[in-house]
């Protein structure tokens, strides 16, 4: 009886100085939230982390802090989240690339995305846009297939970097147009556009979010969209479908993602507060400005959306035999 009474007695003791899990704590109870960028300040990920960010700091009433940690394509910033405590106060601006097609693209992955993340949020999906520099001769996308097809590997093509929906939407004309162009990755949107702004390349595939303003000051051309329908914030640029390539279809999307084992209490809040959001008037004219095609969803659905984009890139990374 002495022993079993000594034992409880430990138990309440431990348990007295034993923290509460995160689900029964008042979240968020420190600063700051972090949410990492996995590419270059001034791309379409950064973009959307820190308006979003700016206003779930409000909402929360807690700090939340955006980093870039560019580098491979997105996977050395999404590793780093993956690795990172389950509390919910690191989240990653997650893409196609992190949890699609690199996945897919590479043999040798350091991080598992179905199993490393748990999904929190959607924001949306948006269609790149096939680049070029203002004073390169091309006014279309059947002139980059003519100018490719005369000189095979001449022209060159840069994306934010490799395993990028941008770097695949070019994989993906190459193989359906039958020519051969060079990629040029980068750690992200603000150099590769920096660069064909310069004339340094004088070609990219970014998303319409990045080019619009140097689409608009008269810097670089758009000759078409890589979706399949037309944007709404580039009505008058066709799609590749439209202009060369018939069935042409590939869109980036973005989300928000937090380490596996998050209380769920946790990411069913940031659901509800990003989804919240959203809907305010001033945010969702901005997300349509910059080209979002927005829809809510639970982070059960953004979960079977994933597994759906996962199972895709699968098979055109095969089908293409496309390699790293």
């Amino acid at each position: 009886m002495n022993l079993t009474r000594r034992t409880l007695l430990a138990g309440f003791a431990l348990a007295a100085f034993t923290p509460l899990p995160a689900t029964a704590q008042e979240w968020p109870a420190k600063q700051p939230i972090l949410i990492v960028v996995p590419f270059a300040p001034g791309g379409t990920s950064d973009i959307l982390a820190r308006t979003l960010g700016e206003r779930l700091q409000a909402t929360l009433k807690q700090t939340v802090v955006v980093e870039n940690k560019a580098g491979a394509g997105g996977v050395i910033g999404a590793d780093s989240v993956a690795k990172s405590p389950a509390d919910g106060y690191t989240l990653l601006l997650g893409t196609i690339a992190t949890h699609a097609i690199n996945p897919a693209l590479q043999p040798k992955m350091p991080y598992d995305a179905a199993k490393d993340f748990a999904p929190v949020w959607l924001i949306g999906s948006i269609s790149n846009v096939l680049l070029v520099g203002a004073d390169q001769p091309y006014k279309s996308a059947k002139d980059v297939i003519a100018a490719a097809k005369a000189k095979p590997g001449a022209l060159v093509f840069g994306s934010p970097g490799q395993g990028t929906s941008q770097h695949l939407s070019g994989e993906t004309l190459k193989i359906m147009a039958g020519i051969d162009i060079a990629h040029v990755p980068y750690k992200g949107s603000g150099p590769a556009t920096q660069d064909l702004v310069a004339g340094q390349i004088p070609m990219t595939v970014d998303t319409a979010l990045v080019a619009l303003p140097h689409i608009q000051s008269g810097k670089i051309r758009a000759l078409a969209v890589t979706s399949g329908k037309r944007t709404a914030v580039l009505p008058d640029v066709p799609t590749l479908a439209e202009a060369a390539v018939p069935g042409f279809d590939v869109s980036s999307w973005q989300a928000l993602y937090a380490p596996a084992g998050t209380p769920a209490a946790i990411v069913a809040r940031l659901n509800t507060e990003l989804a919240q959001i959203a809907a305010q008037p001033e945010i969702k004219a901005k997300l349509a400005s910059l080209g979002v095609d927005h829809n809510t969803n639970t982070p059960a659905q953004f979960g079977e959306f994933q597994k759906a984009e996962q199972a895709k890139w699968v098979k055109i990374v095969k089908d293409g035999n496309l390699k790293p």
